[in-house]
């Protein structure tokens, strides 16, 4: 029988055999279906949720806004992509592809004919969508790029540019979304060459061009590579093209943008190149219409290669031998432009600059005019602060204080400083056994108000003076209230909750028992019909327990994304950048509020210098926007403050419904408004060096400033030399009359400890968002706080008395030096707190003040003025008791002990009165101990008398 096939002329059998196509099709449909609704099901759920919760918010219309904005930009890429790639595939295929790779393999001894063309068909395919797809989802995660560069408000901006003579819309909008494109123009081109390759490997390669014209089958390929490499050449030119402009971004070692070389050398260089590449494809061009020549094919790129090599050595000759002899005189205008546009990005073109006489001397002070500083010089370290918080206020295990904030409230007819601390609830705290779905998600929903206290009220046991405390909330002022005290949205609160449930919600504890109560707001997704709630439940993971649960109506509602962070992020993230410390405000009507600064940020500012601002490098930034979100009910708004900034003013005509103008905000939230601390920090980074606005005084940094440092504690509650934290103070202006919030930070000069000037940013009214920098006298030395740290401890009787305070149990703990500018004067204030090792909780116990002649210290603020003012530093001695006001001398009593025996007695009494304070500091009784520290130095000046 195999005799008789063999016998059988030559049979091609086709291999695999084919099967019925309409099977083949339905089987794939099917899986195209289940991979859609298992990949696309959570997605679009997920997207049915957050429509909801747009909904809830008012914007509903950004969300669909936004989806249709990702939408298009996901299907164009998406598509031209797929279309550009297999496109590429047919056209550069050839076209007998079947012969040319087809093997002659025996089976049986008969020929097998493989089915190369469809199998390769089928994985360009496949390759051509999954490219595509995975394009189409990046270029859409870049959806705010190109939504802004659309919407880019033209005319927006004047001519900045003096290179290039273009507006700052170019390089804030059009030439970032022009470099995205041509980088995806790039890989599309690049792929398809990669395409053309293959061909020509798997067609025989050089030698299907030297059979060319005996086989014209085998020229496509070459034709196509051709093809494909002129269209890489245009897109590599047209990325030099673009390369020319981001010379204006690029941070050299002395300043930023372009230099002298690049300015006559280079950028008529790149223009060049990009001009010899577009040469290179033109003869590539050529090589496809004509007989396909490998030769022609390199020798389209020697152009480019030519014109890269001869800018390259002059570029190097003129730095080399023009501009290194002369730097500074070649560069200056460079330099110029540099300090002129870095300040205008950061906006330091809104600082004043004034002189400051820092006078030593206790006149220079003026206490007379300026007792409104004077009363609000803030003596609680926030640090200490919380940590005493947390002790007196918290109540329950499950409530925490996560920061302090500090604000100026109107009290009894004049503003005062005072700080605020939110009493969260953190579900995480809840007993284990408390740790169930009814609790967590039905009772324990919220937290319950805020203590206020002023920045300098103590009580004699040396803890804050509040002003609201307790649960329920208790005011010590009528003019401070709080009417909503419920915290449903806050900085822990990282869990979804239901309410208006048939559970009534734990509001606070209540002696025995606990006072219950149910949210009356209408913030949140109301849960509505069964099939509703399922679909909530299968997003939210509350499938095993929502949909069944007895507790919830159609009524409910679900309160989702309750962190504040959490919540703008959602609403605005993609193109704001909102500062990572929110601060709390009680409105006049008693409402609670969460105040947080929105910034736009680029790093394509011409001639600008980049400096890190949280995770990215950035070269321009604006606090353009402030956003409020109620703590009760989660209605979130966001305020326009800059309407200069044309990043705000693009998104604001895309989602002109998210943004309100300043003007909008109520009366009582304006006034609470304060200069946003990022940006403050970064302002004084930049300020440092750019305060220099003489091109050869910054090229020799003649004058580099840096934030003064201090004696702080970090993150692992150790006492260590650190960068000074902007501060926040009540004061009057040099040259103002009237008392304003300031922000402030001194300056010290570069690798000294001496101040050189500090930077007020104001807060107030028409003076909002604006800064002022007093300059020091360059021929006087002014001493910074490392300098007044070294006189606390270098004062042999405050020393010896913190010593003595740091054994038997306890510690001292210092708190923030304060450096506040008063009259011609500055003044240094520093709080002591002690600190038992077995209480977290801090207590004042000395106020430390200081100027540049004087030191003085006492167990209050005001005691601590009168011995600064009592005379210098000798007098400081007077103050240096724990103990409420002692008086700096006493009179010797009736019947001073004169006689042995009664000597005796006082040193027996001193040395019981030292146990006695011993063992009250352990025990962290402080009260008690200071007044047994006082009895003990009493008996001791009354020997130190009989020994005269």
């Amino acid at each position: 029988m195999n005799d008789q096939l063999d016998e059988r002329p030559d049979v091609v059998v086709d291999w695999p055999p084919p099967r019925q196509p309409w099977r083949h099709r339905g089987r794939l449909l099917l899986l195209a279906v289940l991979a859609v609704v298992v990949l696309g099901g959570g997605t679009a759920l997920s997207y049915y949720v957050d429509a909801l919760w747009f909904d809830s918010l008012g914007y509903s219309s950004v969300f669909w806004k936004t989806l249709n904005l990702q939408a298009v930009i996901f299907s164009a890429f998406a598509l031209v992509t797929f279309v550009a790639l297999y496109g590429a595939f047919l056209l550069l295929k050839p076209a007998r592809l079947g012969e040319l790779a087809g093997g002659a393999i025996l089976i049986s001894g008969q020929p097998l004919k493989l089915p190369v063309e469809p199998v390769l068909k089928l994985i360009a395919l496949g390759l051509s969508g999954a490219i595509a797809l995975a394009t189409g989802l990046g270029m859409m995660a870049q959806w705010p790029m190109l939504a802004a560069y659309w919407y880019a408000p033209a005319g927006a901006t004047p001519q900045l540019d003096r290179l290039f003579r273009r507006p700052l819309t170019f390089y804030l909008f059009t030439l970032p979304a022009w470099n995205l494109i041509a980088g995806w123009l790039m890989t599309l081109t690049v792929m398809a060459c990669a395409i053309a390759v293959f061909f020509i490997v798997i067609t025989g390669g050089a030698r299907a061009l030297a059979r060319q014209r005996t086989n014209d089958a085998l020229t496509g390929p070459w034709r196509g590579l051709s093809i494909a490499f002129a269209v890489l050449l245009l897109t590599l030119a047209a990325r030099v093209y673009l390369g020319r402009f981001e010379s204006l971004f690029e941070d050299h070692t002395i300043f930023s943008g372009v230099t002298y070389t690049e300015a006559h050398v280079t950028l008529t260089g790149k223009l060049a190149v990009s001009i010899a590449l577009v040469v290179g494809a033109l003869m590539a061009s050529v090589n496809a219409v004509a007989a396909p020549r490998t030769r022609l094919l390199i020798a389209s790129v020697v152009p480019a290669i030519v014109c890269y090599a001869v800018v390259s050595a002059m570029g190097w000759y003129v730095s080399s031998f023009i501009v290194k002899p002369n730097e500074l005189v070649r560069e200056q205008p460079f330099i110029a432009a540099n300090i002129e546009m870095t300040r205008l990005a950061y906006g330091l073109n809104r600082f004043a600059q004034s002189p400051f006489p820092a006078d030593a001397g206790i006149d220079a002070l003026d206490p007379d005019h300026n007792q409104a500083t004077l009363q609000n010089i803030r003596l609680w370290d926030w640090r200490a602060l919380q940590d005493t918080l947390r002790q007196i206020q918290e109540i329950r295990t499950y409530y925490d204080f996560p920061d302090i904030d500090i604000d100026r409230y109107e009290i009894g007819g004049s503003t005062r400083q005072m700080m605020l601390a939110v009493r969260e609830l953190n579900v995480n705290r809840l007993p284990e056994s408390s740790r169930n779905w009814i609790n967590e998600k039905l009772i324990y929903t919220h937290g319950y108000g805020v203590t206020m206290n002023s920045v300098n009220g103590f009580t004699p046991e040396g803890l804050p003076t509040l002003v609201l405390s307790d649960m329920p909330i208790r005011s010590t002022l009528p003019e401070i209230t709080v009417t909503r005290p419920e915290i449903y949205f806050g900085q822990l609160t990282d869990t979804d909750v239901y309410v208006k449930t048939r559970q009534k919600e734990f509001n606070y504890p209540q002696g025995e028992t606990n006072n219950l109560t149910s949210y009356e707001g209408n913030g949140g997704i109301a849960l509505g019909g069964f099939f509703r709630r399922l679909l909530i439940a299968l997003d939210r993971g509350d499938l095993a327990k929502l949909p069944f649960s007895d507790d919830v109506s159609p009524e409910s509602r679900l309160l989702m994304r309750r962190n504040i962070r959490d919540r703008v992020e959602a609403l605005a993230g993609s193109f704001l950048t909102f500062d990572p410390d929110p601060y709390v405000v009680v409105s006049d009507e008693g409402r609670i509020f969460w105040m947080m600064d929105a910034y736009t940020k680029s790093d394509t500012y011409p001639y600008s210098r980049h400096y890190q601002f949280g995770r990215d490098r950035i070269n321009y930034v604006r606090n353009s926007v402030k956003v409020v979100v109620d703590a009760y009910d989660g209605a979130t708004t966001f305020y326009v403050f800059d309407k200069d900034d044309p990043i705000v003013a693009a998104y604001g005509a895309i989602f002109p419904s998210l943004f309100r103008d300043a003007s909008a905000m109520p009366p009582g939230l304006r006034k609470h408004v304060r200069y946003p601390e990022l940006l403050f920090k970064i302002q004084a980074a930049v300020y440092g060096l750019y305060h220099m606005t003489d091109p050869a005084v910054f090229y020799n940094r003649e004058d580099l400033w840096t934030v003064a440092s201090e004696v702080g504690m970090n993150t692992q509650r150790e006492q260590a030399a650190q960068v000074m934290e902007p501060n926040f103070v009540l004061m009057t202006l040099p040259g103002e009359r009237a008392t304003e919030f300031i922000e402030i930070l001194p300056f010290t000069p570069a690798n000294r400890n001496n101040l050189i000037g500090w930077i007020a940013g104001r807060s107030d009214g028409e003076h909002y968002g604006t800064a002022v920098v007093y300059d020091f006298p360059k021929t006087k030395l002014v001493d910074g706080p490392l300098q007044i740290e070294a006189r606390i401890d270098q004062n042999a009787q405050l020393s010896g008395q913190l010593s003595l305070w740091n054994q038997q149990g306890s510690h001292v703990r210092r708190g923030t030096l304060i450096v506040v500018p008063i009259g011609r004067a500055l003044l240094y204030a520093e709080p002591i707190y002690l600190q038992a090792e077995r209480s977290p909780m801090p207590e004042l116990r000395l106020v430390v003040l200081a100027l540049q002649d004087r030191l003085a210290y006492g167990p209050t603020f005001e005691t601590a003025m009168a011995g600064l003012f009592g005379g210098g530093a000798s007098t400081t001695t007077a103050a240096a008791t724990p103990a409420a006001a002692a008086p700096r001398s006493q009179p010797t009593p009736a019947g001073t002990p004169t006689a042995p025996s009664d000597i005796n007695a006082l040193i027996a009494g001193a040395a019981q009165d030292l146990s006695d304070y011993q063992r009250l500091t352990s025990e962290g009784k402080l009260g008690e101990a200071g007044r047994k520290l006082e009895e003990v130095k009493q008996k001791l000046e009354q020997l130190n008398k009989l020994r005269r």
